[in-house]
């Protein structure tokens, strides 16, 4: 479909900036750090439906794509999903996918929360978005980190790879005691977008990476697709998807 993942558009200048940000401030260093500190899920308790309405209020600066609401897309993607009949635990995936964004809501940088994901400790692959960038990150000067595999085995799985710091790895966090391997596999590398639309970093993925990734590349098209500027109704459609929380998620959740 023309026109997405498309960054030339009128906000083209917005997402460059966030590029250049990203790519110089995620290290390994930092994406360790941060994981230890979201990953604590100390933040405060709250529902999975709460987590939505409050993700409302934000506009995520590196997608040229839409400018709807974060919610709006998180139900758009869901209900796109539900009219192909795809099983529950994978149209309630494309709800809760970007929740982790909810960090830009807590102070937290939007090129520290959003955007494409890639692999730190190895080489910088010239699939991911924006590569020219990366000249300005002090692990491209690090040669154990830009040699073969850096610090990892050939084929260690991306499970066992330190991602870019972002939503994807901390909603994995948030629910990983609740949702089933296979959703909590969307969610984790739906942003990864180097792998599975560029094949890139093929030397890192395990058997179970090589068999999620069709799957991983249909989830993409719920993520990416689904997107058009006709806002679906949300408080109409909230009862149902309130009630597909509750089969798969306690009242409220630590975050």
């Amino acid at each position: 479909m023309p026109g997405l993942r498309n960054y030339e558009t009128p906000s083209r200048e917005t997402v460059d900036e966030f590029y250049q940000l990203n790519h110089r401030y995620q290290t390994l260093a930092f994406a360790q750090a941060k994981k230890r500190q979201f990953g604590a899920l100390r933040n405060r308790r709250m529902g999975v439906w709460d987590a939505c309405l409050h993700l409302n209020e934000l506009v995520d600066d590196s997608d040229p794509d839409t400018e709807l609401s974060q919610i709006q897309h998180l139900v758009q993607s869901a209900e796109a999903a539900r009219r192909d009949g795809r099983p529950d635990w994978f149209v309630l995936a494309c709800l809760v996918h970007d929740l982790g964004k909810i960090l830009c809501l807590r102070g937290e940088p939007q090129w520290a929360v959003v955007g494409d994901t890639f692999p730190l400790g190895c080489p910088f692959d010239p699939a991911v978005v924006y590569h020219d960038y990366f000249a300005d990150n002090p692990d491209a000067a690090v040669d154990e980190y830009q040699t073969g595999s850096g610090i990892y085995a050939a084929h260690c799985g991306f499970a066992n790879v330190t991602m870019s710091w972002g939503h994807d790895e901390y909603m994995y966090l948030v629910a990983r005691n609740f949702l089933p391997d296979k959703a909590l596999y969307l969610i984790r590398f739906h942003s990864f977008y180097a792998a599975h639309h560029q094949g890139a970093y093929d030397y890192l993925t395990s058997d179970v990476d090589r068999e999620m990734m069709p799957l991983l590349k249909e989830f993409s098209a719920y993520d990416l697709y689904s997107k058009a500027d006709d806002p679906p109704d949300v408080d109409a459609l909230a009862p149902y998807y309130q009630n597909l929380i509750d089969t798969w998620f306690p009242a409220e959740i630590d975050w």
